[in-house]
């Protein structure tokens, strides 16, 4: 398991990287995961693109 702080590290590095394309990224990562089987890594995934959400703020209509 990830450490809390590593996983906003790592959703910031990724939004920098990325902007806001990283959360599909980590969805994607997270259903290959899923799809092999790996549950504890598509659990970090999800992790990581729920941080990701927060960071972005709510969705503006």
């Amino acid at each position: 398991m990830i450490p809390e702080t590593q996983i906003h590290m790592i959703a910031r590095q990724m939004l920098e990287k990325h902007g806001f394309e990283a959360i599909a990224h980590a969805a994607r990562n997270a259903q290959a995961c899923e799809s092999k089987g790996d549950s504890e890594e598509a659990r970090e995934w999800r992790h990581i693109e729920a941080a990701m959400k927060i960071m972005r703020g709510p969705n503006q209509s």
